[in-house]
């Protein structure tokens, strides 16, 4: 069987050149989109995430703001900062880099922000505006990013048997919800770690999604043949043989389940790429909606 590889590096490239007509329109109108990206402590991975992402509005000419704050900063004056945000006409988009330090309250920070500024769509406005299907709402970028491959790669979801392995309000619910959705028309099923016979379950799936954190833990056998697999996990595993001391690996077991899979992901390059392309999507759908352009 011939597989083909869903290149998330392409289909975000592809994503951004359809931005910039859009944006430039909207500069010249004045109305230049805006993005607040908030990191809270030192945490490496997360200085490496807020950075591209700020590099991302710099090629796209998004205007970028860039908070970091110390690890003590208290809730107090996280929020005092989300309210500024929240009144200033320079931003349409605010996000706060996930995990923060274990004293703030992540729900409480997500509620405070803007819904019609809140691009990562985790604000219960926009979690409900996805589950009515109100087009203007925000979805959370990486299950966004999922169907963004689906639909560049014309693979169809009318019909289909969709298992979503994982059910975070990140990614597993926002991703089972935009497939069962009126646009996509897939029968979903949502699977877990406490699902019984979950190895049978995903091999029913058409187009399984992957999201649970676990290395390489869907093998061969948990695929049908002919399936679709979008592969959203990104885990370190140790190897010795990297100069790195380790490797990155998705939550699926690549290279024996890709001879049986009409598509599928790899990783890296697959769905990460999308999460960042589709991040300056929804700043730019905030800038037209705050705008009204």
């Amino acid at each position: 069987m011939t597989t083909t590889i869903l290149d998330g590096k392409r289909t975000a490239e592809l994503t951004r050149n359809a931005l910039l007509d859009t944006i430039s329109q909207l500069t010249q109108s004045g109305h230049t989109p805006g993005l607040a990206v908030v990191l809270v402590g030192n945490d490496p991975a997360s200085r490496v995430y807020v950075n591209s992402k700020v590099k991302a509005c710099e090629q796209l000419g998004i205007y970028s703001q860039k908070w970091v704050l110390s690890a003590e900063t208290t809730q107090t004056e996280l929020l005092d900062l989300i309210h500024k945000l929240n009144e200033d006409p320079r931003i349409h988009g605010i996000l706060v880099q996930s995990p923060p330090p274990s004293h703030i309250d992540e729900t409480e920070v997500i509620r405070h922000i803007d819904p019609r500024k809140d691009v990562d769509g985790f604000h219960p406005v926009n979690v409900a505006k996805l589950v009515l299907d109100d087009p203007s709402g925000f979805v959370p970028c990486t299950p966004l990013g999922c169907m963004e491959l689906l639909k560049t790669y014309g693979i169809p979801t009318v019909g289909k048997h969709a298992v979503v392995l994982g059910r975070s309000m990140i990614v597993g619910k926002p991703m089972a919800s935009l497939l069962v959705g009126k646009e996509s028309n897939a029968t979903v099923t949502i699977a877990h770690s406490r699902t019984e016979g979950l190895e049978e379950v995903c091999r029913s799936a058409d187009i399984l999604v992957a999201a649970v954190g676990k290395p390489q833990l869907v093998k061969a056998s948990f695929i049908k043949p002919g399936a679709v697999v979008i592969d959203v996990g990104i885990n370190r595993v140790r190897d010795a043989s990297s100069p790195r001391g380790y490797r990155l690996v998705g939550d699926v077991d690549f290279p024996n389940v890709q001879p049986l899979c009409s598509a599928i992901t790899p990783v890296p390059g697959g769905v990460g790429p999308m999460t960042i392309a589709m991040l300056m999507s929804n700043t730019v759908k905030a800038c037209r909606q705050i705008s009204g352009c």
